[in-house]
């Protein structure tokens, strides 16, 4: 599933290509995603231009002066710029036809991903009580101590929750918990406000990092220009169970939290 790293990076390569476009034509091919694509969209957006894209959690709004389009690319959705003429695909859904002669297509083989709008910003239930972004100065240690205090869970389902903050998922929070050498499965509340300041901080390293690669590419993943990211390359421990911790050598242990695989060194990472 694209992560925030991903969905960011889409973001940025779509920008220039986007913004002060005009939309010629609104094509919906298979209105049926996770939650069915609103029929009045070509009506909304046809004749209107983009103003900016914004990204809040994993979703990505596209703003124009009386609303915003909102896009989620479930868990194998692709969303890039061709030419309009380009053939489509089985798997081609939905459409934005630009005056640039460019098509922003959406591609979802699992039909997860999701095509909505709002009309004001962060209003829509689905971002209305998401907690704050990992990257901005509003997710630090002291709120990560605070919100952590009456909380049993793995350490590592917390940072998962959204409602906590938004946007590391599980191959982030893997990576996170590893640099900052906190066992996964930790209750919440055993957490030092020494070990908090390091796992905010080892968050916004992995993530700053992720985005820097270009995302992490496992599967489908393609930002907006049709190109893998490469963060895969610099992966300590998500994906690496059975084999040897690059730090210390032992072997990484995998087990499953919350239904998610996860990976860590139990040499590197000590529980409270």
């Amino acid at each position: 599933m694209p992560e925030l790293p991903e969905v960011e990076t889409v973001r940025r390569t779509l920008l220039a290509s986007c913004e002060g476009q005009e939309v010629k034509k609104v094509i919906l091919r298979r209105p049926d995603l996770r939650w069915p694509i609103p029929a009045n969209l070509p009506q909304l957006i046809e004749g209107q231009h983009i103003l900016s894209i914004k990204r809040r959690a994993k979703y990505l709004l596209f703003e124009f002066a009386h609303g915003n389009l909102m896009i989620h690319l479930g868990m194998s959705g692709v969303l890039k710029l061709v030419e309009a003429n380009t053939p489509v695909g089985k798997h081609d859904h939905f459409d934005l036809l630009l005056n640039s002669n460019l098509c922003l297509r959406l591609n979802d083989t699992r039909r997860f991903g999701a095509v909505l709008w709002s009309e004001l910003e962060n209003s829509h239930p689905l971002l209305a009580n998401l907690g704050p972004e990992p990257l901005s100065e509003e997710f630090n240690a002291d709120l990560l101590y605070r919100l952590s205090r009456t909380r049993q869970t793995a350490i590592k389902l917390l940072i998962m929750d959204s409602h906590i903050v938004v946007g590391v998922g599980n191959i982030y929070a893997n990576e996170a918990l590893f640099h900052a050498k906190i066992d996964p499965a930790t209750p919440a509340s055993q957490l030092s406000k020494a070990q908090c300041e390091k796992l905010s901080d080892a968050i916004k390293q992995v993530l700053n990092r992720a985005i820097e690669q270009g995302g992490t590419t496992l599967k489908d993943y393609r930002d907006g220009k049709g190109k893998p990211g490469y963060f895969q390359q610099e992966l300590f421990v998500y994906g690496r169970g059975g084999k040897p911790c690059l730090i210390c050598r032992s072997m990484l242990l995998e087990t499953r939290l919350g239904q998610r695989t996860t990976v860590y060194c139990q040499q590197c990472q000590v529980q409270s």
